[in-house]
């Protein structure tokens, strides 16, 4: 090939290199979420709502920080639960953990799980596991989801609780375990990082 020819494929692909860095795909980015205590990276600018979780006669507000980009969807939601309220922590965490269960027809004994770690914003360490759900079928469309459920004590002795999930929604159906273990979907996963 000719030198100009070179040149010429060197600056097309130059471009398209340049194309796809401004892809919301590839548009990561901390976002730092003080009020709820945490950090995360999205791979876009995440919308912000809030909602109310009716629970036990209360009205438990839920914040819901999410972005979607193709087919999938990426969130956080925070449940602020103040010193009085902290007893409901694991009633409340089990009846959102059976929600999403319940809709692809599993229990937390029989959902596809994997042992993980997230780091605290002090960089402690800690366990936790992942889940991976998908949902029964509509005929159109296939659902696939990658869960976390993390609970954390506030200074001011309430808790958070903090669900992490991508929610893949396609034509075809994937395996949930392998599809999510891609680096885009463990970033979000392993860049979490509560109070």
């Amino acid at each position: 090939m000719s030198k100009r020819i070179v040149q010429k494929l060197g600056l097309v692909l130059a471009f398209a290199l340049l194309l796809s860095a401004c892809s919301p795909k590839l548009d990561w980015r901390t976002v730092q979420s003080s009020q709820e205590g945490y950090s995360a990276l999205f791979p876009g600018k995440p919308e912000k709502i809030e909602r109310k979780i009716p629970y036990q006669s209360q009205e438990i507000p839920q914040i819901l920080e999410a972005v979607k980009i193709d087919d999938d969807i990426y969130s956080v939601s925070t449940i602020q639960l103040s010193k009085d309220q902290i007893t409901l922590a694991p009633k409340l965490l089990e009846q959102l953990q059976g929600n999403l269960f319940g809709r692809a027809g599993v229990n937390i004994e029989s959902a596809a799980a994997l042992d993980a770690s997230y780091q605290a914003a002090n960089r402690q360490r800690l366990s936790t596991k992942d889940y991976f759900l998908e949902f029964k079928s509509t005929g159109a469309v296939e659902q696939s989801m990658r869960v976390r459920w993390i609970t954390r004590i506030t200074p001011d002795s309430g808790a958070r609780i903090y669900q992490l999930s991508v929610l893949h929604t396609a034509p075809a159906r994937v395996n949930a375990k392998q599809f999510f273990s891609e680096e885009a979907y463990s970033n979000f996963f392993d860049e979490f990082r509560p109070e």
